[in-house]
């Protein structure tokens, strides 16, 4: 069976600052028409006739792309996270956080997540986990990993279509950069054009802390990242380069919105949902593996995605708003 992703998503802004124990803790948040067509007397139109679709749907630029503009995730780069409420394809940025996508293969094959809970879930914001029932804070039997907040990018090997001026953190850093997309990842970068005048011949450039963003808990130490995580649910556009993003959800994202809400030890009553296992799909038979194509970014058939959401003044919504589309076969 074969499921068909590119629905819009309308992130709001919240204002949220991090826990120092973890990841994060709450501050109040801010957080196809259809055409008639006229007939001469001798023609009737079939009142059963469907609508032809609208020129420049999404549907349509998603229908009609060609195999060629698919891209199929690669095994050894997806994540199954088996939750108590349902599964979680998670796609693992390597070229962006080598370091800490090999922690979570790492983890993830020693175990070391079976019957975690999500232990701090905030509405709006993310989804953490990691963290033991009996001791969230519990550490992994792992040392802890330096931070990949940022890459040097040389544009020629990583390429990222820029689509729109953004700033780059609205709280730590309101400089204004460009964002788009590297195979599907929405991504901030400064211009590929400053590379010839930089010494190494590279811009800085960092993954997007959009609704569906896996990323690495971490403590006031930049560098103290090690196994818990978390998934964005909603915004947490304040992380941005500040925190590293490994990962993009690429299947189930409802699930993650379908966690039991609350922080463990704080919120009464709180039962939180478990992570029953995360596995590499390279690890899996072949028979529990999904196929998930991801629309080549880079892509004609993109390009023509692209105009078919822009906004009645012709202008793209937020890069984290453009949902890219997304095939599942199981």
């Amino acid at each position: 069976m074969t499921r068909l992703f590119a629905t819009l998503l309308t992130s709001s802004a919240f204002a949220l600052v991090l826990s120092v124990s973890a990841c994060a803790e709450s501050e109040t948040g801010t957080v196809a028409s259809e055409t008639e067509t006229s007939t001469a007397v001798t023609a009737v139109a079939s009142q059963d006739a469907e609508p032809a679709p609208e020129a420049g749907a999404p549907d349509a630029a998603i229908t009609n792309a060609p195999q060629s503009a698919w891209r199929t995730v690669d095994a050894d780069n997806l994540l199954r996270i088996t939750t108590t409420e349902g599964v979680i394809w998670v796609e693992l940025a390597e070229a962006f956080a080598p370091t800490h996508t090999a922690r979570m293969r790492e983890l993830a094959r020693m175990d070391w997540f079976d019957f975690k809970v999500w232990h701090r879930v905030i509405d709006g914001f993310m989804a953490q986990g990691g963290g033991a029932l009996d001791n969230p804070s519990v550490a992994a039997p792992t040392a802890p990993i330096q931070a990949e907040f940022t890459i040097r990018r040389d544009p020629s090997e990583i390429e990222i279509t820029e689509l729109q001026e953004r700033v780059v953190n609205p709280r730590a850093d309101t400089s204004r950069v460009q964002a788009g997309f590297w195979n599907g990842f929405p991504a901030g970068t400064q211009a590929s054009a400053a590379a010839a005048i930089m010494g190494d011949g590279r811009v800085s450039s960092w993954l997007l802390h959009c609704d569906g963003a896996a990323s690495m808990a971490r403590t006031s130490d930049p560098n103290s990242g090690n196994a818990q995580f978390y998934i964005v649910r909603g915004s947490a556009e304040h992380l941005n380069a500040q925190y590293t993003a490994w990962g993009k959800v690429r299947d189930g994202l409802d699930v993650v919105y379908a966690l039991n809400e609350g922080t463990l030890g704080e919120t009464p009553d709180f039962s939180p949902s478990f992570i029953e296992d995360i596995s590499v799909a390279s690890d899996l038979p072949e028979a529990e593996r999904a196929t998930i194509e991801v629309m080549d970014t880079n892509s004609s058939a993109f390009a023509g995605y692209l105009d078919a959401v822009r906004n009645a003044d012709g202008e793209l919504p937020d890069i984290c708003e453009i949902d890219v589309p997304v095939r599942v076969s199981e």
